[in-house]
């Protein structure tokens, strides 16, 4: 797949760099490059990120960097079958249990939601840091209301990180799926009141939680310019 000239590779973490210098250095570089345009395409093109991963994990499958990247690839474009294999494989390779919660949300992917509750439950949760372990929360949640348990679901998410004031990168995300779950419980009003907290969390827009704040207000967006063509001129008025 063509790289863009302004792609050099340099622009990769550093520990990931570092993984790379196992490989002969040409083709770390190839690698690299394939890597940046996974992470510089996986938000807006994830299927174009896909591609990029599948040469990469061609050329490197055998470098932990590789198989996360290809890994976060497929899980956005709703591959969960080879996400899982991916985030399994580096877990592996590094020990670690960062991916944890995303190998749990796609089990949900799967339609295995009791399999994702079974992780939920399990040491390696323990071992998350709070933004994992947070993470981890909300996939329960969501496999609770997969399987039809809203009530539960509820009941998952009311945390400590919750109730908190303190604004994290994981706040507006947990308050939108705890105000999500009121409204499936059918707590209207609990819900606006969840939705519009985080909306107040949501600096960088990450959900949708002012449209479904207004939705919820009966409020409705008109467009202006669509009435400003319908609107008669002023000047008409003035002539007669």
């Amino acid at each position: 797949m063509p790289i863009p000239e302004d792609v050099t590779g340099d622009e990769i973490d550093k520990d990931v760099r570092q993984e790379l210098q196992s490989l002969p250095k040409t083709l770390a570089e190839d690698v690299a490059k394939n890597l940046v345009m996974v992470a510089r395409l996986i938000d807006e093109d994830p299927e174009g990120a896909y591609g990029y991963s599948k040469v990469a994990l061609r050329l490197a499958s055998r470098v932990a960097a590789v198989r996360e990247a290809a890994g976060f690839a497929a899980y956005a474009s709703q591959k969960y079958s080879e996400a899982l294999a991916e985030f399994r494989a580096a877990r592996r390779m590094t020990g670690t249990v960062d991916l944890w919660p995303l190998m749990a949300d796609c089990e949900r992917g799967l339609g295995r939601p009791e399999k994702a509750l079974e992780m939920a439950g399990a040491p390696e949760v323990h071992k998350l840091d709070k933004a994992g372990q947070v993470e981890m929360r909300l996939v329960a949640a969501g496999a609770r209301r997969d399987l039809g348990q809203v009530d539960a679901a509820i009941v998952t998410l009311q945390s400590p990180e919750l109730a908190s004031n303190s604004v994290q990168p994981w706040t507006a995300r947990l308050r939108y799926a705890y105000a999500d779950a009121l409204l499936a419980a059918g707590r209207e009003s609990e819900a606006r009141e969840w939705f519009a907290k985080a909306v107040e969390a949501d600096k960088d827009g990450s959900t949708d939680a002012s449209d479904r704040l207004a939705e919820l207000d009966g409020v409705e967006f008109v467009d202006a310019l669509g009435d400003e063509d319908e609107t008669p001129d002023a000047s008409d008025d003035d002539e007669e």
